[in-house]
């Protein structure tokens, strides 16, 4: 699929900066959270059964295929919004045991990074651009899953959602990224696989930029960024062309 142009932003601007959400962009959604989810699922059900299946269902997560579906809650959410959602299935849980339950540690989970990300990371640190990370997910587990998909280094700055900026849709992440990296927030990229990573980047003055990772389709997402991408591996050209 070629890129679709959707010009919102000023395009002219000289773009110093490249702020990436993590699940759906850096890493394929379905392939990493889905087997994940699965498991954590009937692992705190105590395994398949009715329980189980009112648990996916809140989630938004069809049990038998270990995916997602597209509307699910849980994709852009922050950790609040997951346990909104599993709180009232889990009521002698306190919040922080429920927490513990759906932590995504190292040992439990293996996130599967887009096709051609490290070369990415590599085009993009050489070519003179400050790279950060802005997510819902803690800024722990971001950290985690950057070194387990080995492109930690690249990455200046993690933002996530316990980092004091607040969550994604608002801007407040966005323009975290941009403090720590030093640079203006006019000068940064934001790029997503979700509305909430486009309404933060525009909320924040931003170039935003799509990419099907995710599960979100061109057409949802085009209307929101100004440029549709397949991935972040399509990101070192366009911006080539960019500043042409």
């Amino acid at each position: 699929m070629s890129p679709l142009p959707k010009t919102t932003q000023n395009t002219s601007a000289a773009i110093t900066a490249i702020l990436f959400d993590k699940d759906g962009t850096l890493m394929d959604f379905q392939a990493s959270w889905g087997p994940w989810a699965q498991g954590v699922i009937f692992e705190i059900c105590g395994g398949p059964g009715e329980k189980a299946e009112a648990v996916a269902q809140a989630m938004g997560f069809d049990l038998a295929q270990a995916r997602f579906h597209p509307d699910s809650a849980i994709i852009a959410g922050t950790p609040e919004d997951v346990l909104n959602l599993l709180q009232p299935h889990f009521p002698h849980l306190a919040p922080d045991q429920l927490l513990a339950c759906l932590d995504a540690d190292p040992a439990r989970f293996s996130p599967k990074p887009v096709a051609g990300l490290g070369d990415m990371c590599m085009a993009l640190t050489q070519a003179g651009y400050a790279l950060a990370v802005v997510t819902n997910d803690f800024e722990a587990s971001a950290h985690d899953h950057l070194r387990q998909m080995d492109v930690s280094t690249y990455f200046s700055a993690v933002i996530g959602y316990d980092s004091g900026c607040g969550g994604k849709p608002a801007p407040g992440p966005c323009l975290g990224a941009a403090e720590r990296l030093g640079v203006d927030p006019s000068a940064c990229v934001m790029v997503g696989d979700s509305l909430h990573d486009l309404a933060a980047g525009r909320a924040a003055g931003m170039c935003t930029v799509a990419v099907l990772t995710g599960v979100a389709v061109a057409a949802e997402l085009a209307p929101h960024a100004d440029v549709v991408l397949n991935s972040v591996a399509d990101l070192p050209d366009w911006l080539r062309h960019r500043q042409i």
